[in-house]
């Protein structure tokens, strides 16, 4: 099978095995509530011989202290591809947020409504990323429908590869959208549906918010000037550790390069603040240097115009301006 030669991506954070465990706080913090999800997905935008282009970053995610049955996230940014290109690859992590062992049933579409052009499945669309490399790999393990269903323990999570090829007409800017649906082999339906017997040792199961089922898109999109960008945060609690309570915070940093001949032009970072969260004034920082949140000379500004958000203007980016990379914290509420 022929692997991507462009534009390999890599989450930011440190690469996760095939199954990684989590440890789950049952003690209640007051603030926000315990279960919910802090998420933050930053957009770069830059243009390309005067056609606009957005590349969503990849989602970052912190769980406050409690747990629905299944979620499944988009772990890589948007994929930058050229059409007629095979194998392309985008990174998903499906986290089991019960609270007994269950095995999952994996499903891609790659007709997703809205897209500009329909990726197409490869002869073989689903993988796991084995290796945790986040694209696809010799070692990497096919995934058969019923014969290796990923069975995860309680807050255990498998990442998983789904594989598009790139049709030959799409232009600069196009989009192209796959899902990933992971589905309880127990059952699904309304929150609240009792299945009994069906549970761990026969106890009754009952199915929680998320319905027993969870999808998420990811999006290729065309462009003929690669640009890589990723997201990572680093949390830092009022006690020395680095656990997501109330009082916390949030480092969240973006990193944008241009991994290929061309320039991006007029390229700008803007990072909206999430919610349950609280922006930390003058964080705001590009390769290390301070930027004012003033509308001013400087590249930034905390934009309070609509929905509270970062933004760093970055100019006119090639591959000889390297790594820019954009920093900022939050507090946890």
């Amino acid at each position: 099978m022929m692997l991507p030669a462009t534009l390999r991506l890599r989450m930011a954070a440190a690469a996760c095995s095939l199954l990684v465990l989590y440890t789950a706080d049952t003690a209640r913090a007051a603030g926000v509530p315990a279960g919910t999800l802090i998420e933050n997905t930053a957009t770069v935008t830059y243009e390309l011989s005067g056609t606009p282009i957005s590349i969503d970053t990849n989602t970052t995610t912190i769980t406050v202290a409690e747990r629905i049955d299944v979620v499944v996230t988009r772990q890589s940014p948007q994929v930058l591809v050229q059409p007629g290109e095979t194998d392309r690859v985008i990174l998903f992590r499906v986290t089991n947020t019960g609270n007994g062992d269950e095995a999952f049933t994996l499903a891609i579409d790659s007709n997703v409504a809205g897209s500009d052009f329909n990726p197409v499945p490869a002869a073989t669309s689903i993988y796991f990323d084995t290796d945790a490399s986040g694209d696809l790999s010799p070692g990497d393990v096919a995934y058969q429908p019923g014969d290796n269903d990923p069975e995860l323990p309680p807050d255990a999570s498998v990442d998983v590869l789904l594989v598009n090829d790139i049709p030959t007409g799409p232009a600069n800017g196009d989009i192209g959208r796959t899902e990933l649906t992971a589905a309880s082999t127990t059952g699904t339906g309304a929150p609240g549906t009792n299945l009994p017997t069906q549970g761990d040792d026969g106890v009754d199961a009952v199915i929680g918010t998320s319905g027993g089922i969870a999808s998420e898109v990811g999006e290729y999109i065309v462009a003929d000037v690669e640009i890589s960008v990723s997201k990572s945060q680093l949390v830092s609690d009022p006690f020395g550790g680095s656990e997501p309570v109330p009082g916390a915070t949030i480092t969240y940093s973006i990193t944008v390069e241009v991994t290929s001949a061309g320039t991006a032009s007029n390229a700008f970072v803007r990072d909206p603040i999430p919610q349950y969260t609280t922006y930390s004034a003058e964080t705001i920082e590009l390769n290390g240097s301070p930027l004012t949140d003033a509308v001013d000379s400087d590249a930034g500004e905390f934009d309070t115009s609509g929905d509270p958000a970062v933004v760093v203007r970055l100019g006119d980016l090639s591959q000889a301006d390297g790594p820019q990379v954009v920093e900022f914290r939050v507090t946890i509420d």
